[in-house]
């Protein structure tokens, strides 16, 4: 199990140069660092499978999504394929009383917090508003309004300092986002207000079929210097290198050091939504380059190089994935259609007039089709 509170010193690293921090090359070659070591001190070969394992399960999950989404099983569904590292290794930095705040491909951030196979299609088949009880997982529901997301994780962040708890937020968010103007006002009020919070972007080098060097012309996190924030740039694909990143951000937090932004440098190697044709923007030889530094793979050769990966525990992983998968598609058959007018339930804590005239409006509509086929 790895901890989440490691806090090996008070002088705490950051990581602003070009270059990404990298702890495990692309080979699988474990790369040593006097700073960033010590924050993952604890992280022994048997936590390494286990990150190996949450990736694997997610990556087989997420396949199995877009399957069903092809099938015409869900209306929609956003992939995070190549993205792994990124999401696992942040997400295993967390305590069960922080709190994160996502937009809609955080799937495998999800899983950590402890979403189950059906809760991740709810949403993506249409037969819910949310997936799950943000309150019972510490993971409000997912955000498609680009950036928002990060305006909630900073109130939230401050009502943590007004209840005097050392919880910590997360907010997470892609590249594409750092144009919006959500999190630019985000920022400003925690850096203002010393919110503990996290604002962890995954440039996965595409708002959609924008390449990101359009709307950003240096490293995205330096940035971050601009509101007195500290920012630390890690290689997305990295699992261990974004876990160190991610404890030292959350340490900051913790100890009234304020807000940090990480940018983890990844790569969408699947298309924006199953909507998206990437094919039409994206250049194959800058893919397979990409390919070559798939986050699964180098933790894999590491893993084979210190002889800790067994065929038997492979295979224990792989019954796991698919297990997990064969929920999904279970659970996403057997979610039942909801009654048309509970679109209005929920709404508000005590329905409003207002409220009450749409649905009686919505149900007169619905009857006047009351016995066609």
């Amino acid at each position: 199990m790895l901890r989440a509170d490691v806090s090996p010193s008070r002088a705490l690293p950051t990581h602003q140069q070009a270059e990404a921090l990298q702890l495990v090359t692309p080979e699988g070659v474990r790369r040593a660092d006097p700073v960033y070591d010590p924050w993952i001190a604890d992280v022994d070969d048997e936590q390494l499978v286990a990150l190996y394992e949450d990736m694997v399960v997610v990556r087989r999950f997420d396949t199995e999504a877009v399957a069903l989404q092809r099938q015409g099983q869900l209306g929609l569904w956003p992939p995070l394929l190549g993205q792994e590292a990124a999401q696992i290794g942040s997400a295993r930095a967390l305590r069960t009383d922080d709190f994160v705040f996502t937009s809609y491909r955080e799937n495998g951030v999800a899983y950590c917090r402890g979403a189950q196979p059906t809760d991740l299609v709810r949403v993506w088949r249409g037969t819910a508003l949310a997936g799950w009880d943000p309150r019972s997982i510490g993971m409000a529901t997912p955000q498609v309004m680009i950036g928002s997301q990060t305006l909630h994780a900073t109130g939230y962040a401050l009502g943590c300092v007004k209840d005097g708890v050392d919880s910590a937020v997360v907010a997470y968010f892609g590249d594409g986002a750092t144009s919006k103007g959500d999190l630019h006002e985000a920022m400003v009020f925690a850096a203002s207000f010393h919110a503990p919070v996290v604002f962890l972007c995954q440039n996965n080098q595409w708002a959609i079929s924008e390449p990101v060097g359009l709307q950003a012309q240096r490293p995205i996190a330096d940035r971050a210097a601009g509101y007195g924030i500290p920012a630390i740039r890690v290689d997305g694909n990295d699992v261990l290198a974004v876990l160190a990143a991610t404890r030292v951000a959350l340490d900051r937090a913790r100890r009234d050091g304020g807000p940090t932004f990480l940018e983890a440098v990844t790569y969408r190697m699947g298309p924006h939504t199953t909507s998206d044709d990437p094919t039409r923007y994206v250049d194959p030889d800058d893919r397979a380059r990409w390919a070559a530094k798939d986050p699964i793979a180098r933790l894999e050769r590491l893993l084979h190089a210190r002889d800790a990966l067994s065929e038997e525990r492979t295979a224990e992983i792989k019954e796991k994935a698919e297990a997990f998968a064969a929920a999904m598609r279970s659970g996403c058959y057997g979610l039942d259609v909801p009654e048309p007018l509970s679109v209005f339930d929920h709404v508000y804590v005590d329905p409003t007039p207002e409220l009450a005239r749409q649905r009686s409006q919505h149900a007169a509509y619905l009857a006047m089709y009351d016995g066609e086929a």
